[in-house]
């Protein structure tokens, strides 16, 4: 049986990681943290500022923002979040957003009241909002992750602020994610204890994929993939997964169940899971089960990268939902194991350009890449250790693509960064 404290753990990083957002992250993140300077204000604001790392204003940059009609940008996002926003709502910010803040917001933007700097940081993850009005001002400053706020500060005043502006970003205790804990947390936790996370991914997830099938979002990659490739479940799998980025990239308004701070890792390591449970008539609470361990998996490798960088997290996704295909269809630990390393000696590391709707087809490659894992080790056939970076255990192959992703991609994310802003 499990040793009671991993399975605390893990539910723990379940109930932490697994939480609803509307729209990509970054841009709502922005929102969320002009809500709440504007709430510490008191008043709606004259002037708003946002100081922004590198990352955030390549992952703002191309996304439509939820419930704005079709803006996209860093002043929209804060504006919106500012004059229409609902900080309780966390991630959730511009739900309620009505016709008339929505008009509000296009005066201000129109106006020129929103201004945007670069913030030279050595977190990817870094931005500050300042709002003034009537001779008063307020600031949120967020680090590390998107709702972790560090600072608070109103008329040169500190409201808030976490000791030593560190990484306070995680409760849960993550030191006992491995493959072999995660494995047997899927099959032995109690599954009652779990039906509240994966139901409600199911729900959201698919809700979104539905909706991009279905609609009218990018260039309809969902569309293009079963018009033009052969009607199989592995192209299904990765035609929902794919709608379901484009839907969200292009501003749909529902929620997705987000992983490891991503809405579309999220969607890439759970919606082929659905797709292929449903199709195959497999048992529910094996998917169940399967969707837990994508979970758990994908936050697993994201450890080791970081929320933000020049690796994209799709391929960490995309990796997981693989390996927990081979987990649902009965193979082996050693066969999840292999399809990891066949995943990851195929595409250890597609580059992050910023968030956008052809992140769905880099979802669609990177699932290509996975499921062809899976078939190949669900046949006993994977790559040898000490081919290119795939070293003896498959937990120290994820460190080393970690590695890459965190330290070694650190010049390409600033070319990327200087190459979006010229």
């Amino acid at each position: 049986m499990l040793i009671e404290k991993i399975s605390r753990d893990f539910l723990d990083i379940l109930k932490e990681e697994l939480i609803p957002a509307m729209g990509c992250t970054e841009p709502i993140a922005l929102a969320y943290a002009s809500a709440k300077a504007r709430a510490v204000l008191g008043r709606d604001p004259e002037q708003i500022r946002a100081k922004c790392s590198g990352n955030i204003i390549k992952n703002v940059r191309c996304v439509r923002i939820p419930n704005s009609e079709g803006m996209t940008g860093i002043e929209a996002a804060c504006a919106l979040g500012a004059l229409a926003g609902d900080a309780d709502r966390c991630m959730e910010v511009l739900e309620g957003v009505t016709r008339d803040s929505l008009l509000k917001t296009v005066s201000f933007l129109r106006n020129e009241c929103c201004s945007v700097e670069y913030l030279e940081s050595t977190i990817p993850l870094h931005f500050i909002i300042e709002l003034s009005a009537c001779g008063e001002s307020a600031s949120v400053e967020v680090r590390y992750s998107h709702t972790n706020i560090v600072r608070i500060i109103k008329n040169g005043e500190t409201l808030f602020m976490t000791e030593g502006l560190k990484e306070v970003t995680e409760v849960a205790d993550r030191s006992e994610l491995s493959i072999d804990n995660i494995y047997s947390f899927a099959e032995e936790t109690d599954i009652s204890l779990i039906r509240n996370f994966t139901d409600r991914q199911i729900e959201c997830n698919m809700a979104i994929a539905e909706r991009g099938m279905k609609g009218d979002f990018g260039i309809g990659i969902g569309k293009a993939i079963i018009e033009f490739f052969p009607n199989t479940i592995f192209n299904k799998m990765r035609a929902y997964a794919s709608a379901a980025s484009e839907a969200r990239m292009e501003g749909c308004d529902l929620p997705v169940i987000i992983t490891s701070g991503s809405g579309n890792q999220g969607i890439t390591s759970t919606v082929p899971i659905i797709v292929y449970a449903y199709e195959k008539g497999i048992d529910e609470e094996k998917m169940h089960r399967a969707l837990i361990f994508s979970a758990l998996l994908t936050v697993y490798q994201k450890e080791y990268i970081g929320k933000l960088s020049a690796f994209c997290g799709a391929v960490s996704a995309a990796c997981s939902a693989g390996a927990a295909i081979t987990y649902m269809c009965g193979g082996s630990l050693t066969q999840i194991k292999d399809t990891i390393d066949n995943t990851l000696a195929d595409i250890p590391g597609i580059i992050c350009d910023g968030a956008k709707a052809s992140c769905a087809a880099k979802i669609s490659s990177a699932l290509d890449a996975a499921f062809f894992a899976h078939a190949l080790a669900m046949q006993g056939k994977a790559y040898a250790s000490n081919t290119g970076i795939l070293q003896d255990d498959t937990a120290a192959t994820i460190s080393c693509v970690g590695h890459i992703g965190r330290v070694g991609m650190q010049p390409t994310d600033q070319e990327i960064v200087k190459i979006m802003i010229q």
